[in-house]
């Protein structure tokens, strides 16, 4: 239970995304029914046009709002935190694609489960976030945050790329590989998984440095603390295109010699699940753990 007062909501719906409209306009709805005060993204106003809200670019909604309603998936949720972690806004997400680990509502649990988050009857969870900074000639050419991963990876050519890195500024390796992820807890279960990564509680404070399809086998994914500062630096020496991808949805370019320095962000994001949220549930639905080799989805 949470002490927290919800006036002013913003709704956030998948970009481009027109089966997000009969969620949106039933969300809202509900809202104006319960006299609440309703901003929508000026993005997804393109959705439902004619729709009378009050329509709010992604800043006003992180200045105004107690609350923004993320409909999509887990994309649409990085977007979201990305764009309001500096502002603090808690986030709750409506999942309109495949089971999700960030978007946990279904929208056949609403009006319900939004009633009870209205009421004060929510989880709320800290997530952190990573900055990167692309350094060129001791410049800072480009930076973004993630909430997932930061990536370090060849561009089309089916070649390794080389990098050394650093941890707190002494010597960790150099990997001859298609790439490195840098994951926090929360991507832990995304590309970084799909790597050979652990699964690492997002309540922890760490972050995984994962080798994409390393040259050589002995070099294996390593957890360290989530205060290090974790420089890649891509070799003098290295041909292949290569560049450093946020989320999978922001890319910064890069050129040999250049340094990534990434840093855990100073502001976490604020999660709102529903009170019978369960992570292990998640992961074992996710993941399908615990099933027989007939019933699950990957057989």
């Amino acid at each position: 239970m949470s002490t927290l007062a919800f006036h002013t909501i913003g709704l956030i719906g998948k970009f481009g995304d027109p089966n997000v409209a009969d969620t949106l306009n039933q969300i809202a709805l509900h809202l104006h029914q319960r006299q609440l005060r309703v901003l929508l993204d000026e993005s997804s106003a393109r959705l439902i046009p004619d729709n009378g809200l009050e329509i709010a670019s992604r800043a006003a909604i992180g200045e105004q709002c107690d609350l923004a309603i993320v409909m999509g998936g887990d994309g649409t949720m990085l977007n979201a935190a990305r764009s309001l972690v500096d502002y603090q806004v808690p986030i709750l997400g409506v999942n309109l694609g495949r089971l999700g680990f960030l978007a946990d509502v279904s929208p056949g649990e609403i009006p319900h489960s939004l009633d009870a988050v209205l009421n004060g009857q929510f989880r709320e969870a800290r997530r952190s976030l990573l900055h990167a900074e692309v350094v060129h000639e001791d410049q800072v050419t480009s930076e973004a945050d993630a909430l997932n991963d930061v990536v370090v990876h060849k561009r089309e050519v089916a070649r390794m790329i080389e990098v050394d890195t650093f941890l707190d500024g002494r010597f960790l390796n150099a990997y001859r590989a298609d790439g490195l992820i840098i994951s926090t807890p929360t991507g832990s279960t995304a590309y970084a998984l799909a790597g050979g990564g652990p699964i690492i509680h997002p309540a922890l404070e760490a972050v995984v440095l994962v080798p994409i399809c390393p040259h050589t086998l002995s070099h294996r994914p390593i957890v360290v603390k989530a205060d290090s500062v974790i420089e890649v630096v891509l070799n003098a020496a290295n041909t292949t295109q290569t560049q450093v991808t946020c989320d999978g949805q922001i890319s910064l370019a890069l050129e040999p010699g250049d340094r990534i320095v990434i840093r855990k962000k100073d502001r976490k994001v604020r999660l709102i699940h529903p009170v019978n949220h369960d992570y292990f549930k998640l992961l074992r639905a996710k993941l399908s753990w615990g099933l027989s080799p007939e019933a699950s989805p990957f057989t």
